[in-house]
């Protein structure tokens, strides 16, 4: 597989990282995953908008995300997967500078690297829907920020596997934020409530788009927090992500989501969501 290395296409075993670059020995660094239908990337501007954030947040100094769209988009075609669905995976990193925890001085140039994969069906787990688990929020509090530092949520999924789910759901002082990798967004007579936007959760960009979509089809979503305790009583959960498009939880904590099956409400939102993306 072809990938993209500081500036340059070369083969993905062929790529060499430092052992100082800042991102292997401190996780300094951000991260960005677009998903591509048929060969086409999907809301790229939004997702190269948000690594633009991330980067400012960080404070990394990396001028260039317009070119790293363009590359990602090349990549496509130099490894021939223009008609199926694939996965870009974005990094850029503080760059390679001796251990030190403070920024690197005089400044170094940042890392970046752009992977690609032929993307995992979801079919499935979009058909029947998975099973979830609630966690303790344990992670740091800027969560907005879509860093490569993911111990946290590794372990969180990691322990959903273990108890035969899918995705690990936060729980920060009793208000369900987000999954490990997913937004999630809850469904009450008909309506969705999902987190507010804020340093607890990522500004996801699938989030995004079913709330476009809501406001199209007439559903009501509101942004709006809610306790574990309301969780366990919704008709519907959804997990949101670009990996995992809009797919039903039907199991939390080993307990049925309202009948067991994915609900009217997630079939619809499913529904103009691939009408969408296939257009």
């Amino acid at each position: 597989m072809i990938a993209y290395f500081n500036g340059n296409f070369l083969r993905k075993e062929e790529i060499s990282i430092s052992p100082d670059d800042r991102g292997f020995l401190f996780s300094d660094g951000v991260y960005e995953v677009v998903r591509a239908y048929g060969g086409k990337p999907f809301r790229m501007a939004e997702h190269m908008d948000r690594l633009a954030r991330s980067l400012r947040e960080t404070r990394i100094d990396f001028p260039g995300v317009a070119e790293l769209a363009v590359a990602g988009a090349k990549l496509i075609a130099r490894n021939g997967l223009e008609a199926v669905d694939s996965i870009l995976y974005f990094q850029v990193t503080r760059g390679v500078a001796p251990r030190k925890h403070t920024f690197p001085d005089p400044p170094v140039s940042a890392t970046t690297m752009i992977l690609l994969s032929q993307a995992p069906s979801s079919v499935e787990m979009r058909e029947k829907g998975v099973g979830a688990i609630l966690v303790p929020e344990f992670r740091w509090s800027r969560c907005d920020i879509k860093a490569i530092g993911l111990m946290g949520s590794v372990l969180a999924v990691q322990q959903a596997k273990e108890k035969g789910a899918e995705e690990a759901i936060f729980v920060r002082d009793g208000v369900v934020t987000e999954g490990t990798h997913t937004n999630v967004l809850a469904v009450f007579n008909g309506h969705i409530l999902t987190h507010p936007l804020g340093n607890f959760i990522l500004p996801g960009v699938t989030r995004g788009v079913i709330l476009d979509i809501c406001s199209k089809i007439g559903i009501t979503c509101k942004e709006q927090t809610f306790r574990a305790e309301e969780l366990k009583r919704a008709s519907e959960i959804i997990i949101s992500g670009t990996n995992k498009e809009i797919t039903p939880v039907v199991r939390l904590d080993g307990r049925p989501v309202g009948t067991g099956a994915p609900g009217p409400v997630t079939r619809r939102l499913q529904e103009a969501y691939s009408e969408l993306v296939r257009g």
